[in-house]
């Protein structure tokens, strides 16, 4: 039984990433649009009610209560970043691109005054700012930065990733059975692509689609697959990357209303990922106890 039901999910998998290649019938094709067309995660958008302006770098702060901004820079540049400096004064830093592109950035530290600095490199390691701003966040839900797509974990109503999702979680019951279908469809269906571990350039941004259509990645791959899927099934999800000890470390943590948020439900511990046992009765039971310790140690560096 097991053989076969893994059979159907590769067989729908393979329909969804591969018909735009190799033709749906029309049928399939309308079955897509449907799983597609009923996402109900929320879309970022650069309204262009509150926007700064600077050379070619733009920052619109329109939505920061809904847990984002949008940046654009307008002209080619050797590199262009965005610093996102929290309440708690912790920086972010990412790499903007330069063809005039809108991208979404999270605003992951709750409420408070934010830094927000778009930098254009003039040479060297130098960088002069051309948007240098602090915007007060009052976020009208906790959950809105950890239920949109951003730079980090990038998906739409018409990515693949959104459908295989859907098609995998139509059935399930409540947030934990979801989270453990997601977990093992990715843990089955990806695997580690060593060879980009030894390539990867900095400022690597998965490509979610790519990934599922190869069926290979990396650590921060398979952490924003997992979130991106989650998240795209309305499920508040926090992707965050740090240190335990002197270990590399990646959780995901997800909230369900039943237990609030439960932290560290899957992990990568420098050498695999793991989902903790989602039959636990609490968030703060002794299992989830013995499987994140206290929280003493963990040093987490990014949180998306």
């Amino acid at each position: 039984m097991k053989k076969l039901l893994k059979s159907i999910v590769i067989f729908i998998t393979l329909v969804l990433v591969m018909g735009p290649i190799m033709g749906l019938t029309a049928a399939a094709q309308a079955a897509q649009a449907n799983i597609v067309n009923s996402f109900d995660f929320p879309m970022p958008v650069a309204s262009g009610i509150n926007v700064r302006r600077g050379g070619n770098a733009e920052l619109d702060y329109s939505n920061v209560a809904d847990g984002y901004v949008m940046a654009r820079f307008n002209q080619h540049s050797s590199s262009v970043r965005i610093l996102i400096t929290n309440p708690s004064g912790v920086r972010y830093q990412y790499n903007l691109n330069t063809q005039g592109r809108w991208e979404t950035f999270p605003l992951t530290g709750g409420n408070g005054v934010y830094t927000i600095i778009i930098a254009e490199r003039i040479d060297g390691n130098r960088y002069s700012p051309r948007v240098n701003m602090t915007v007060n966040v009052v976020l009208v839900d906790e959950f809105a930065p950890f239920l949109r797509p951003n730079q980090f974990v990038n998906f739409g109503p018409n990515s693949n990733v959104v459908a295989v999702a859907a098609e995998l979680t139509q059935h399930s019951i409540g947030v934990l059975d979801s989270v453990a279908i997601i977990y093992n469809f990715v843990i089955n269906n990806i695997s580690y692509d060593f060879h980009l571990a030894t390539t990867v350039q900095s400022g690597y941004v998965p490509d979610l689609d790519i990934v599922l259509a190869r069926g290979m990645g990396i650590c921060f791959d398979y952490a924003s697959l997992m979130t991106a899927m989650l998240r795209s099934r309305g499920i508040p999800t926090k992707l965050v990357i740090g240190y335990v000890g002197d270990i590399f470390h990646a959780w995901i943590s997800v909230h369900s209303d039943e237990h609030g948020w439960i932290n560290d439900i899957i992990r990568f511990d420098g050498l695999e990922w793991r989902l903790m046992d989602p039959t636990f009765s609490s968030t703060g039971g002794d299992q989830a106890r013995q499987f994140t310790g206290n929280g003493q140690n963990h040093r987490p560096t990014n949180l998306h």
